[in-house]
């Protein structure tokens, strides 16, 4: 069950309008655009709620193991992100992400962590802090796009920005024609030690003026290959009632994380 806490922080490094949700429908992009044309019309897709809740279904592969586990997953916007993972209705692991910290528990480990986002950014390869998890959840770009350096293209009917900074890190998104919904986002860090995060976004659906994933596909490549499909199979907005409670049980062992 170990593996299983690699997976629950894989999702962070993310109906009661149901009459509304339709997928959205994308475009090839065939007419080249600048680098300010994409940002624009990327940061245009407004992300309209105070909280939300999503309930997925989830599964892993890596190292040579594979699990299958489902994920209750609460946004409070800009504030925190709360995760709980159970398998077959038995809770196993929660996890809450504010803009200080990254805290979790394992309940089959009786193990908890309690630390900043270092831990994080080693795993996935990529210096990540709130926004970056809150918007790989989300279907936006980890990055701040309008403060980055980036060159424009077309790659198989997408668009592409592709930027690099200092120490070998290489960065590369992909944006569908029709509203520049994010396909794809990969961080690549060379060197000694070589890393390697690809978020893939198989599709969107519309929630009044809020598009959303209908899941996400990551892959983190360090010295080992770890896989993460999740599917979103309900979203609810703006719960009065929407709890985020985090108590470490009695008994956990508090770890540390190299």
């Amino acid at each position: 069950m170990k593996k299983i806490t690699v997976a629950l922080l894989l999702t962070l490094a993310l109906v009661s309008c149901k009459s509304k949700q339709g997928l959205i429908a994308e475009k090839n992009a065939n007419t080249e655009k600048s680098v300010k044309e994409i940002v624009k019309g990327h940061n245009e897709n407004p992300l309209d709620f105070n909280n939300l809740q999503i309930r997925a279904s989830a599964s892993y592969k890596g190292g040579g193991e594979s699990y299958s586990f489902s994920l209750d997953i609460r946004v409070k916007k800009d504030e925190m992100i709360w995760v709980n993972a159970s398998v077959l209705g038995y809770p196993v692991a929660k996890a809450l992400v504010t803009p200080e910290k990254v805290s979790y528990y394992v309940n089959t480990q009786k193990e908890y962590f309690e630390g900043d986002y270092e831990m994080l950014s080693q795993w996935l390869g990529t210096d990540l802090d709130y926004n970056k998890v809150q918007n790989m959840l989300l279907g936006r770009a980890m990055d701040n796009l309008a403060e980055g350096k980036y060159k424009a293209g077309l790659q198989d009917g997408l668009y592409s920005l592709d930027g690099k900074e200092d120490y070998d890190i290489f960065k590369h998104f992909l944006f569908e024609g029709a509203n520049f919904l994010l396909k794809q986002q990969v961080i690549e860090q060379g060197g000694y030690e070589p890393q390697k995060l690809t978020v893939n976004y198989p599709g969107y659906k519309e929630y009044g003026k809020t598009i959303l994933p209908t899941g996400l596909q990551a892959e983190a490549q360090k010295e080992d290959s770890v896989n993460v499909d999740i599917e979103y199979n309900n979203i609810t907005f703006d719960k009065e009632d929407l709890r985020f409670t985090f108590n470490v049980p009695s008994g956990m062992k508090r770890i540390n994380i190299e």
